[in-house]
């Protein structure tokens, strides 16, 4: 098993939990009110063990989402560690990457992309268990609908702010 590390930083939207090992990022919170809510969201995503604190070890991902939130940056330069997640999963995780930022796609497309068009409720369920918001921009990704629906954390609330900012960013109206 590859070794692994945690640590929690401030963003100007909030705590970030996060984490990685030697490959990339793992998991990450989305911006959570305080540091222990970030780190208990972690937590739970890697059943309640964490590994061992290394302070600071996620300064380029804490220069790049603080950038993000700026409106300095649309495209991530951090690696993702998510070898160990299904084919469906990385594949869906990899197309939702390919959403650009102001823009939105549905789960139908999502399904699509990802090899399986049929499989809208399993693209919705990669999206659920995004192991990397913001970085794979689950918020970008919409019911058929053009509804929000689903998001972890904060909740829709957090993604419909997402999409404001990237809309803002962009010159779009989203939302």
């Amino acid at each position: 098993m590859q070794e692994t590390w945690y640590d929690v930083f401030e963003t100007s939207w909030g705590w970030i939990g996060v984490i990685g090992s030697e490959k990339g990022i793992r998991y990450c919170s989305l911006p959570e009110e305080t540091p222990d809510r970030a780190v208990e969201y972690v937590a739970e995503l890697v059943k309640g063990k964490l590994p061992e604190q290394r302070s600071g070890a996620f300064d380029q991902f804490q220069r790049e989402i603080e950038e993000y939130f700026a409106g300095d940056r649309q495209r991530w330069d951090v690696a993702l560690d998510v070898d160990d997640a299904t084919e469906f999963f990385r594949r869906a995780w990899a197309a939702c990457r390919s959403i650009p930022p102001g823009e939105t796609r549905t789960y139908k497309w999502l399904a699509a992309q990802a090899g399986n068009p049929a499989a809208s409720r399993g693209a919705g369920q990669a999206m659920a268990r995004n192991r990397v918001p913001i970085v794979i921009p689950c918020h970008r990704v919409l019911g058929s609908d053009g509804g929000l629906h689903g998001f972890a954390g904060p909740g829709l609330p957090l993604k419909a702010r997402l999409l404001r900012h990237e809309g803002e960013l962009t010159g779009k109206t989203l939302l």
